[in-house]
């Protein structure tokens, strides 16, 4: 009739679901457990895939293939992260490709990062603020920024130390020391064949190998 409610649909309590309705519900919060289980373990295993590119890169390494051999670097990022971000980019960069060990001092060092073969200064960016009280040592075989006689004017010319340099550790010898980023892992043989190179003076340069050493790249080891 027209003026007839229309019929009420049929009621369940929730105390007392209906059997097929139960069932139902069941089955469908036993795939959402499954699904989530699953979901878990997915997560927990990038996890455990991630972890060991995460320790990696804790510690990066660079090769750097020079003329006369490849010397590779452990560098490190924990104790002084400012210095490594701005090696790693000169590096990614290919900044360093080309340019020369400019200045070599038998029982002292070797320097080179800045300058290609004709001693002429490559473009860099801006200098980085200090990181020499970092506990890290200017001992032989560790790698450390060069800088003028401002602490804060570090750019892309680094050092390696070829014997255990004291007088550069923070705060000798300016009140301000030298920062080590890093150490020589392989490659140690090839430093003292570049520290007792014949050296010369050339132009207002001193110190410089009379043969160019040239490095021909540097890259990051994955």
């Amino acid at each position: 009739m027209p003026g007839a409610h229309p019929q009420e649909p049929a009621r369940f309590s929730p105390l007392h679901p209906p059997a097929l309705w139960l069932s139902q519900e069941i089955r469908m919060t036993t795939r959402r457990i499954a699904s989530l289980s699953l979901a878990g373990m997915a997560l927990a295993a990038s996890l455990f895939t991630a972890l060991p590119a995460m320790a990696q890169n804790a510690t990066p390494k660079v090769q750097i293939k020079t003329s006369m051999g490849d010397i590779v670097l452990e560098l490190n990022e924990a104790k002084a992260p400012k210095t490594v971000a701005n090696f790693m980019q000169y590096v990614r960069d290919k900044h360093y490709d080309g340019t020369v060990f400019h200045r070599v001092m038998d029982g002292f060092m070797i320097q080179g990062g800045g300058m290609d073969a004709s001693l002429k200064e490559k473009p860099t960016r801006a200098p980085i603020p200090l990181e020499a009280d970092n506990g890290l040592k200017n001992d032989r075989g560790t790698i450390a920024m060069a800088r003028t006689g401002n602490p804060n004017s570090a750019t892309s010319q680094f050092f390696i130390n070829v014997v255990n340099n004291d007088m550069l550790n923070a705060p000798k010898p300016d009140g301000h020391g030298y920062a080590v980023f890093g150490r020589v892992v392989q490659g140690m043989d090839v430093v003292d064949k570049i520290r007792t190179v014949a050296t010369g003076n050339q132009g207002m340069h001193q110190n410089v190998p009379t043969k160019p050493v040239t490095i021909l790249s540097a890259t990051e080891v994955k």
